[in-house]
């Protein structure tokens, strides 16, 4: 069974590449498996739905060629799952998943009740993503592995909590795994993660510019482009408090006031034909995108956080 250590062992930094929805796919998983950290995707990402099974091939075989070629091998690979209702694929995605004996599942939304049964059956492991105790209390009571912090500042489905306040609040009664998310793109995010308790550290923003991105280059560049300030967190196109980019927004021909004046409302099957789609028409990302300064391959941003986590380490431990 694959447990925590199998995940950190060999890895260039405690980091996980967070699943974007259409922006991860087969080349950016597998660049970040090589440059050393752990690379996912969602499994909506593969389209249409009989493209899962093939995705998932082409990452173990060219991961399973690189392990037996370098001196390090590749790090593991995850499949983030949406579980909810509308997700018509959950069901099949998750046979195919146990088919290939993924080693890391990510659940989203609901408590992934099922998804933990079927994947502790072939030894995996599952991580659920939360923004509040109260859903880490939900998930922890289905069995996961591990808890992914999605503190204020994330790209996509954030929360408004700050990371110091949320960790605590956790680790009160969860001593498992933890994963942080929220603007971390850079080494000494990563080693603030490990600072306060957290066991890896989730970055996702950092590389949608990246050359293996399958995102469209007009949000990489727009993610190149922009600041902090730049970002709009609001629930208008998917129902939910969501971050995106401003730019984009305005470009879907959509009012920024409107936008943050949006209210929270039921998902539902067939929404406003008329309003801009999340992710496809309006981009998300989160408020580290200043920290992007170019469109670049994903081993070069590993490298780069690499270096900045073992000189901030170095630096802390001259200071003792």
């Amino acid at each position: 069974m694959t447990d925590i250590a199998d995940l950190r062992r060999g890895l260039a930094l405690p980091l996980i590449g967070a699943p974007m929805f259409l922006a991860s796919g087969v080349d950016l998983v597998v660049a970040q498996c090589r440059a050393g950290i752990i690379g996912t995707f969602p499994s909506l990402n593969a389209r249409p739905a009989k493209a899962f099974d093939d995705w998932l091939t082409q990452i173990e075989t060219r991961l399973a060629d690189d392990s037996a070629a370098a001196d390090r091998p590749p790090a593991p690979y995850g499949v983030n799952l949406i579980v909810n209702a509308y997700n018509d694929r959950l069901a099949p995605d998750l046979d195919t998943i146990v088919r290939h004996k993924v080693p890391l599942v990510i659940t989203s939304l609901s408590a992934p009740d099922r998804v933990v049964e079927a994947v502790h059956g072939y030894g995996g492991l599952v991580f659920h993503d939360v923004i509040k105790a109260r859903h880490a209390r939900r998930a922890a009571k289905s069995g996961v592995d591990g808890l992914i912090l999605v503190a204020a500042g994330a790209g996509g489905h954030a929360g408004e909590l700050s990371p110091f306040a949320l960790v605590e609040e956790v680790r009160a009664f969860w001593d498992g795994p933890l994963v942080l998310s929220g603007a971390i793109a850079n080494g000494r995010a990563v080693l603030a993660a490990e600072a306060l308790g957290c066991d890896f550290a989730y970055s996702g923003t950092v590389f949608i510019p990246t050359t293996e991105a399958i995102a469209p280059p007009l949000h990489k560049q727009m993610v190149v482009g922009s600041e902090a300030d730049g970002i709009l967190y609001t629930p208008m196109f998917s129902g939910t408090h969501a971050n995106y980019l401003a730019q984009s927004i305005k470009a879907a021909g959509v009012d920024l006031d409107d936008a943050r004046r949006a209210e929270p409302r039921p998902m539902t099957k067939k929404d406003d034909p008329d309003r801009p789609r999340a992710w496809k028409d309006v981009w998300s990302a989160g408020q580290a995108v200043a920290q992007s300064r170019e469109v670049e391959p994903a081993a070069q941003v590993v490298a780069r956080l690499a270096r900045e986590y073992h000189a901030a380490r170095a630096r802390l431990t001259r200071q003792e």
